[in-house]
């Protein structure tokens, strides 16, 4: 999977459409460069190709105002979804909980619907390797409630985790990914965060 968009490209592929729709043509790399107030036109045509490489838009040769969306994209399906902190895929932790900015994703790609709460998480330990979800990736959770055997992000007894919530019995408890670890057993307390949607892993 391609690297999601820094939120400048998302800044500047929502003018590209934005402008698009007024003017009925795309605007030249020069008026780019004047919006954002880049200090050259190479800055805005550096984020032009770092677009295009990851297929949101298409340049045409020769042409003087060279962007064309792929129509498949062209949908307003590119949002931003709020980045918290991390998640620990370990042993239970502290999750930070301060907005760290916004990745800017296709969510037609991912299939989630626009209509979903979502917020993401970037994972911390390798509890749920088994379930190919590894250190340094990022989770994309939905705010709802947690069906058997859903991954969740959750509070248990004052600390948040990344696990797999089972129901047994009619009890629920948090399953590792990993043999290395043990299920959690709330004492007090377990409060789901999240529902994983999706999964990010920048490109080696």
């Amino acid at each position: 999977m391609s690297e999601p968009m820094t939120q400048r490209q998302g800044e500047i592929l929502e003018y590209l459409k934005s402008a698009q729709r007024k003017t009925g043509v795309m605007p030249s790399t020069r008026e780019i460069q004047h919006y954002f107030k880049f200090a050259s036109q190479t800055a805005a045509m550096s984020h032009l190709r770092a677009l295009e490489r990851k297929g949101v838009i298409q340049r045409l040769p020769g042409k003087a105002r060279a962007v064309v969306f792929p129509e498949e994209l062209d949908r307003e399906e590119i949002v931003d979804i709020p980045v918290y902190g991390q998640i620990a895929a370990g042993m239970a932790g502290e999750v930070e909980q301060e907005k760290e900015g916004c990745i800017s994703i296709d969510i037609a790609t991912l299939g989630i619907p626009r209509s979903s709460r979502t917020f993401a998480l970037k994972v911390r330990g390798d509890s749920m390797i088994d379930a190919h979800i590894c250190h340094g990736d990022t989770v994309i959770l939905e705010f709802r409630e947690p069906r058997d055997r859903d991954i969740v992000a959750a509070l248990i007894d004052g600390e948040t985790t990344l696990k797999r919530f089972v129901v047994n019995k009619g009890k629920p408890y948090l399953h590792a990914e990993n043999d290395e670890f043990p299920d959690l057993i709330p004492a007090r307390e377990l409060i789901i965060q999240g529902v994983l949607v999706a999964l990010l892993r920048k490109a080696a």
